[in-house]
């Protein structure tokens, strides 16, 4: 996924759970944050909640290969937190980039 947004113009930032994004934004500020649901430690909810505290506006685009289980749709759930696009994996990198560009509008 990387190298597919560098490739299309993006500079992207990678982080292995919720608690490093927010310390890698207040420390870079990036245009979007792309979180998946399911992550160690802080996990998807948690992170966009933490967001929407921390950065209020920055569009939020969540992800996830597992989004419906037993107990509910989370994609669903995230999109009720207010966040700004949701992409079931797996996605072609494309959808990923269109919604990008939709949300710099």
């Amino acid at each position: 996924m990387k190298r597919a947004l560098e490739a299309a113009g993006y500079r992207v930032w990678i982080t292995a759970s919720g608690k490093e994004a927010l310390d890698l934004q207040r420390a870079h500020h990036a245009d979007v944050l792309i979180t998946d649901i399911f992550m160690p430690d802080v996990d998807g909810f948690e992170t966009i909640q933490s967001f929407h505290s921390a950065f209020p506006g920055l569009p939020i685009v969540v992800i996830s290969g597992d989004a419906q289980r037993a107990t509910g749709d989370y994609l669903a759930a995230a999109a009720l937190m207010g966040v700004d696009a949701t992409l079931p994996k797996p996605f072609r990198m494309e959808a990923l980039v269109q919604t990008l560009r939709s949300l710099a509008r």
